[in-house]
């Protein structure tokens, strides 16, 4: 099951204590003190993972703990420090205070990794009390607590194309298609359960990352369907790809499921219609399709070249999907000089 938000507490290690002890050597008259200090604490580091997509890992771990630090030793012997734990999350991991839903780090391309708790200090030997007026010092000192801090980590996904549309409107379809996703498939209502997430590599290796989200039905902004939990994986992707049945079982017509599906996208979030979009008309391999394609394309209120008519099931038209939605995920100047998917 994919998992995109968690609770976790996070325990630096505790810092180890420092010891009293005193030198006792044939020869040697007092000695003096001898103790050691303890080790430091392991500290709590999260790091950005690109081959992980998702928070199940930590589904059943709601407790990460650093190592403590060893106690100090005698003949000035320091205790070894705690060992770090690094986290893995994927790339579009949000930090935030489990308390307050203050946002206190963001994974992304730039920023991949974040020191959560530090560990504590080792306490001191009582060789260090050591001085011209207190020549054999009895004391030495515990080691400090290490940080702690309860988290939520909620995951974004980044991609460069989300894929949305009504459910059935052939995303599923579409993506396995295009890429090499192996996806569950069905003639029903939200086949779709949880985020889908491929690639479409092109001839210069470089990667066209495509996110696919489940069905979204009119009123999702006030949590009806599937979509609306979902819809936050879509928030950072370069551009949205909309795909429409050009069948619809309902009595809506696809021109009709656009609208509805434009009002979803800005009721969760207005900068999505900002974004820039390519409209694909789906399922034209049916049997009338012709006609409420010619439809839509005369009453498309759009740019027409962000408006393309395939079948998914057949293949047809793939080709210039893949590259319409090149275009919307590389940069104009690595565009130019990359060669075709």
């Amino acid at each position: 099951m994919f998992l995109d938000r968690v609770k976790v507490k996070l325990i630096a290690g505790k810092g180890g204590n420092g010891v009293v002890a005193w030198r006792r050597e044939k020869f040697i008259a007092k000695g003096g003190p001898y103790g050691g200090n303890g080790g430091r604490g392991g500290t709590v580091t999260l790091e950005a993972n690109t081959s992980l997509f998702s928070l199940d890992q930590y589904r059943h771990r709601r407790i990460l703990r650093a190592k403590n630090g060893q106690g100090g030793g005698s003949n000035h012997r320091q205790g070894a420090s705690g060992a770090n734990l690094t986290i893995k999350v994927p790339f579009g991991t949000l930090v935030k205070d489990a308390a307050t839903g203050e946002i206190l780090f963001d994974f992304t391309p730039d920023q991949k990794k974040w020191t959560a708790c530090i560990g504590g200090k080792g306490g001191k030997g009582n060789a260090c009390f050591k001085s011209s007026t207190n020549k054999a010092p009895n004391i030495c000192t515990p080691g400090k607590v290490g940080e702690e801090l309860e988290v939520e980590l909620e995951l974004k996904l980044i991609a460069d194309i989300g894929l949305v549309g009504m459910p059935n409107a052939g995303k599923s379809t579409l993506l396995s298609a295009i890429t090499h996703a192996k996806v569950k498939i069905g003639d029903y209502p939200f086949t779709t359960l949880s985020p889908n997430l491929s690639y479409i590599q092109c001839a210069d290796y470089t990667r066209i990352l495509i996110a696919d989200i489940p069905g979204i039905i009119e009123n999702a902004h006030q949590n009806k369907g599937l979509g609306l939990s979902f819809l936050k994986h879509i928030e950072r992707t370069s551009g949205l790809v909309i795909v429409l049945d050009v069948m619809p079982d309902h009595e809506r017509t696809p021109l009709e499921d656009f609208e509805v599906l434009r009002k979803e996208l800005e009721a969760y979030n207005s900068q999505m219609l900002k974004k820039p979009f390519l409209v694909v008309l789906n399922k034209m391999d049916r049997e009338g399709a012709e006609k409420n394609a010619e439809e839509f394309r005369n009453n498309y209120p759009f740019d027409p070249s962000t408006f393309l008519e395939i079948s998914a099931l057949e293949g047809r038209g793939l080709t210039a999907l893949v590259e319409a939605m090149r275009a919307l995920a590389l940069p104009d100047a690595q565009r130019k000089y990359a060669p075709a998917c």
